[in-house]
């Protein structure tokens, strides 16, 4: 069903939203449905993930002494180094989302001030055509503050950040360009382009021009016909011919081979289409993320504590490297997705990002105050092909943990 077919563009979200149960608080949505709210609480996880945010605030406190200034976006840290970004790197709108989110859980406004400081050096990839992720960017970034102080030039930023995504798009193909390339008969899209697509939906919502809405509905419908094998794992990279809209290769780059299911990728899809089926109230959307879910879940290789190898086919599993990014990243959505589904099914994905919550919160993967240069976990994988991130911690690790932690407190807050 394409929402816009049926309902005003400007009225349609809202009614959208009540029908499945959204419940927006302090600029975060948060998703609760009826078999969720009967769930009985964890004290145990709930004093964990107050550690843990106390915790954060403390690290990012730590991390903006190691920051180099002015202009400089926390990315990792190796060998014993913090290693950063400029503001054109798909990883810029991390930082800031983070202390954001921290901010909204604790009220320090000395992490919202050093989040309004660098994203001074951000504002200008509203005007960023050449990069796909503007999304993960500036939605991460000022999506946050705008939710959390409104203010029209924030908005207008936002919407200059949707027009240059938009710039990327190919009807032919039905797709946002991921990568640009030196061949000119190639059109690459990756998985990981689903996120972006949030930021089109909200510039629908906030100028009542339908175009966004279309994009990202087109872009997602494409992914689900493309980008999924039969058992609902995902290739990463699909190539298509520009022209004609054709699919040319589909490989992987960032995973262990062409046909195995690169882990982080998994988990890109299961957000993008869980938020896709929230913006879209499309049960197509909810059954391909349902789907995803249960091909992660019910994985034979992984791990009882759910966070999952870097790729679920890698060559030397047990002993591959675990990717906490991707783990971080499923905990959020699964939250979310629990909302949207009843009984058994919401349970079980629902004690899944508990599990993934609870593991974060031992010594193992967070660290402690004063280490790991600021960053709240450990152990995430960016590019293991190209022996780059191995074995780090990663600044949107960082920032889907808090996300997921504050939808837990909220699941909470309607559980008790």
């Amino acid at each position: 069903m394409d929402c816009l077919k049926k309902l005003n563009v400007t009225s349609h979200f809202l009614i959208v939203r009540t029908l499945i149960f959204i419940i927006v608080f302090s600029g975060l949505s948060i998703f609760i449905s009826c078999s969720t709210i009967r769930m009985a609480p964890k004290k145990q996880l709930l004093n964990a993930v107050q550690r843990n945010l106390k915790d954060g605030v403390q690290q990012y406190k730590y991390l903006m002494t190691l920051l180099p200034p002015p202009d400089n976006f926390a990315k990792s840290y190796e060998n014993n180094k913090l290693i950063t970004a400029k503001s054109d790197d798909w990883i810029s709108g991390f930082y800031p989302g983070t202390l954001l989110y921290l901010y909204k859980a604790t009220g320090d406004t000395v992490l919202k001030n050093e989040a309004q400081r660098i994203m001074l050096s951000l504002a200008k990839e509203q005007y960023n055509t050449t990069n796909h992720d503007v999304g993960f960017m500036m939605y991460n970034s000022f999506g946050n503050l705008y939710k959390a102080d409104p203010k029209p030039e924030y908005k207008q930023i936002l919407i200059n950040s949707a027009k240059s995504l938009s710039t990327r798009f190919n009807a032919k193909v039905g797709s946002i360009k991921s990568w640009d390339s030196k061949d000119p008969s190639d059109f690459l899209v990756i998985i990981d382009n689903m996120m972006n697509l949030e930021l089109l939906c909200w510039a629908t919502r906030a100028t009542g021009d339908s175009s966004y809405y279309k994009i990202a509905v087109t872009h997602a419908n494409t992914a689900m016909k493309n980008h999924f094998r039969p058992d609902y794992s995902s290739f990463h990279l699909v190539n298509y011919n520009p022209e004609t809209g054709k699919v040319k290769q589909k490989k992987t780059v960032q995973g262990f081979a062409d046909s195995s299911s690169w882990a982080r990728g998994q988990a890109w899809g299961l957000y993008g289409f869980t938020m896709m089926y929230r913006e879209t109230g499309d049960q197509k959307y909810l059954e391909q993320a349902n789907r995803i879910a249960s091909y992660i879940l019910n994985h034979p290789h992984l791990p009882e504590d759910k966070i999952p190898y870097w790729d679920y086919h890698a060559s030397n599993i047990p002993n591959a490297y675990r990717d906490a990014s991707a783990a971080a990243i499923m905990a959020s959505a699964l939250i979310e997705l629990s909302g949207y589904n009843k009984d058994d099914l919401s349970k079980k994905q629902f004690i899944a990002a508990e599990r993934i919550l609870l593991t974060f919160s031992g010594d193992e993967y967070k660290a402690r105050p004063g280490t790991n240069g600021g960053f709240l976990l450990k152990h995430s994988v960016g590019h293991f092909p190209a022996k780059s991130q191995i074995d780090v911690p990663l600044s949107y690790a960082d920032y889907y943990f808090v996300e997921a932690m504050l939808r837990y407190n909220k699941t909470l807050e309607f559980r008790k």
